[in-house]
C-alpha cells in the first residue's frame, strides 16, 4: 500500500477526506470527483494565454480537491523527503518536479516542436510526477490543451494502456531517444472542439487507476536510496547527451 504519510491506518489512503481505505472504493470516488471537475479544469487551461507550473497545480486542485485536502500541492510541499517510484520507474526529487514540468511546458508551447516531440513533453511531465496521486489525469488535461493549440490531437482512445505505459517508462529512463514520440506519433489526429474533450478523456481506458501503484522508496537521507537515484539521474543525463 502506497503510504508516504505513514498514517494509512488512522487517516486512510493519502489522507482522503473520507478516510477511505478500500482501494476499489478509493479509485471509484477519485474518478467520480475527477469527472465532476473535468469541465472546469478544461475551461481553466483554455483561458490561460501561457501555461505555467501554477496551472499544473490549479488543474490538479480543480480535479481532486473534493477528495484530497492536499490537492494542488506538489511533492515539495507534501512529502519533500520521500522518494517515489512506480514499479522500476523512478521519479525525480520533489524539488526538481517544477523544473521538469516547466521544461515540458517550454517545449510544448513551441508548436513546431510539439508536433515532432509530443512524447518528450509527456515524458517530462511524468518524470516530474508532481503529485502523490492524479498525475496522469492532470498531465492529460495540460497535454491535450497544448496539442490543441498546435493544431492536432492525440487520439488516446486508440492507444493501448500497456503499450503506452511501456513507452512512457522507457522515455523516463532514457530521454532523448524518442521512445514515446514514436508511439504517440502513430495516433495523431485532427484537432477537435474543446466541447468534445470531456467525453473523450473520460472514456480513455484505464484512466481511473492503474494496476501498478506508486511505492515509497524511503527517504532521500538513506544512503542506498540516494545512490540509486543519483545513478538513475546519471543514466538519464547520458541518454540525453548521447542524443544531442
Amino acid at each position: 500500500m502506497f503510504d508516504p504519510f505513514k498514517d494509512f491506518d488512522q487517516a486512510g489512503y493519502l489522507r482522503n477526506r473520507y478516510g477511505e481505505k478500500d482501494p476499489q472504493i478509493v479509485r471509484e470516488l477519485e474518478h467520480t470527483m475527477f469527472r465532476a471537475g473535468l469541465d472546469e479544469a478544461l475551461g481553466h487551461v483554455a483561458k490561460r494565454r501561457t501555461l505555467g507550473y501554477e496551472d499544473f497545480l490549479a488543474v490538479h486542485r480543480i480535479l481532486f480537491s473534493a477528495f484530497y485536502p492536499w490537492a494542488g500541492q506538489d511533492r515539495a510541499a507534501t512529502t519533500p523527503d520521500i522518494a517515489i517510484r512506480k514499479g522500476d520507474t523512478l521519479f525525480c526529487h520533489p524539488f526538481d518536479a517544477r523544473r521538469a514540468v516547466e521544461e515540458g511546458l517550454r517545449i510544448g508551447q513551441d508548436k513546431a516542436a510539439l508536433r515532432q516531440r509530443p512524447g518528450e513533453v509527456m515524458g517530462l511531465f511524468a518524470y516530474g510526477h508532481p503529485f502523490l496521486d492524479g498525475n496522469g489525469r492532470t498531465m492529460l488535461v495540460l497535454h491535450s490543451e497544448l496539442c490543441h493549440r498546435a493544431g492536432f490531437c492525440i487520439e488516446w482512445q486508440r492507444t493501448r494502456k500497456t503499450d503506452y505505459l511501456a513507452a512512457l517508462s522507457a522515455e523516463i529512463a532514457s530521454p532523448g531517444k524518442g521512445h514515446l514520440d514514436r508511439y504517440l506519433l502513430g495516433f495523431i489526429g485532427m484537432s477537435r472542439d474543446r466541447q468534445l474533450w470531456g467525453g473523450v478523456i473520460d472514456g480513455i481506458q484505464g484512466l481511473n487507476g492503474g494496476s501498478v501503484d506508486d511505492a515509497v522508496d524511503d527517504e532521500y537521507s538513506d544512503a542506498h536510496v540516494r545512490q540509486k537515484y543519483q545513478a538513475f539521474e546519471l543514466n538519464r543525463s547520458r541518454s540525453k547527451a548521447g542524443s544531442s
